[in-house]
């Protein structure tokens, strides 16, 4: 195990009917209120007004910033980041999965940086202080409101990358599972995807040794893949929801992941995927992860496959040999994202092959796959996964 840094300050107010306490999470920051949602799902399920039922009551002062995209755009970035200059905004509040959490953290940056708020994704460095952002989660998907990452796109130049800083942390999170009853049972396999992805990127990596990490990684996927299905088939089962979201928030806090090297292959692939095609980021995942797996299995990472397939699958090693177990982890996990009706060939998602080898050296580009991965990847290596999810 690596040495490691691990820092996750986020106030986590779960369960049901904790949105009453948002007034007194918020007045530590301050009462003028930069409300960021995405496509108005909000409106529709009650929380929006259930937020102006309890702000303005308490005096707060409330400045809107909706539409904010599922893969979260650098131009919405700059409105909003001008909007609380504007208004002389205290505290943001994101109310939304991970693409208007990730689009706040970035406003929240953006305001204390005289630059473009691009220039984050080119060198984390320039990430210094950020308005305080709260967040209250409406899906089960990326974990971020309860870390610093942000992921933006650039539609001008068809790119998708990555930014992050202590200071992106959200000072406080409420997830009530019951918010996300209304989650429709596309974005519910897709979040459970992510979830999954973000444990499988921690769980493969370059060193060895890091049990306590991995312990927790298998059974979060477990907890994943026993429930997901159940709020498939019936979404207002708190407890379903209530382990996915929370499994949500473990994935990616920095828990399973710290202590462990290694660049993140899967996402550096599909980040491609969504800036060329604007798919939804958990479909592209659970696309290519399997794919990926079959790529890079062989003599040096078999054991960990075998560790994979029995800890988490229960593949039974009786009588079989090491490659075998491997290989049906795999298609366990293939199988479990058939079963959650997630298209599972690129065609099914709209994507064709005139771009394959240029997503392909993107990748490469954009990250370090090539040198840090689990198995290092070359563009001709991205491609061959690529081509294999046709």
């Amino acid at each position: 195990m690596e040495n490691f840094n691990f820092y996750a300050p986020t106030q986590v107010l779960f369960g049901e009917g904790q949105l009453k306490n948002l007034p007194n999470v918020l007045e530590i920051y301050g009462k003028k209120v930069l409300l960021v949602y995405g496509g108005g799902s909000i409106k529709r399920n009650g929380i929006y007004d259930a937020i102006y039922r309890l702000l303005p009551d308490a005096d707060f002062t409330i400045v809107e910033l909706g539409g904010v995209e599922p893969n979260p755009r650098i131009d919405t970035v700059r409105k909003g980041a001008a909007l609380c200059h504007a208004e002389k905004i205290d505290v943001i509040l994101a109310v939304g999965g991970g693409s208007t959490i990730d689009c706040s953290k970035a406003i929240a940056a953006a305001y204390y940086y005289e630059g473009d708020p691009w220039d984050f994704t080119q060198n984390r460095g320039l990430v210094k202080e950020a308005l305080p952002l709260v967040t209250v989660l409406t899906m089960a998907a990326t974990g971020s409101e309860m870390n610093g990452g942000s992921v933006l796109t650039n539609p001008e130049t068809n790119e998708k990358l990555s930014t992050g800083g202590i200071s992106m942390i959200p000072k406080a999170s409420i997830l009530d599972p019951t918010y996300t009853y209304t989650v429709s049972k596309w974005q519910t396999a897709a979040g459970s995807a992510d979830i999954t992805s973000h444990l499988i990127e921690s769980y493969f990596s370059q060193n060895a040794g890091a049990s306590v990490q991995d312990r927790l990684a298998e059974g979060l996927m477990k907890t994943v893949v026993q429930y997901a299905p159940v709020a498939l088939e019936d979404p207002t089962n708190y407890e379903a929801r209530a382990n996915l979201m929370w499994s949500s928030s473990l994935a990616l806090n920095g828990l399973t992941g710290r202590g462990k090297l290694g660049s993140w292959s899967c996402h550096a692939i599909e980040h491609e995927l969504s800036a060329f095609y604007d798919i939804t980021h958990g479909i592209g995942l659970a696309i290519i992860t399997p794919r990926w797996m079959e790529h890079v299995l062989n003599d040096d990472t078999v054991a960990k496959f075998v560790e994979y397939a029995v800890n988490v699958w229960g593949i039974s090693t009786e009588g079989k040999d090491k490659f075998s177990i491997a290989k049906e982890g795999i298609q366990a996990l293939k199988d479990c994202f058939v079963s959650w009706d997630i298209p599972m060939t690129l065609p099914e998602v709209g994507i064709d092959k005139e771009k394959i080898r240029l997503m392909a050296e993107k990748a490469v580009e954009h990250s370090t796959i090539d040198q840090t991965a689990y198995v290092p990847l070359t563009a001709d290596d991205v491609e061959a996964i690529l081509l294999n999810c046709f």
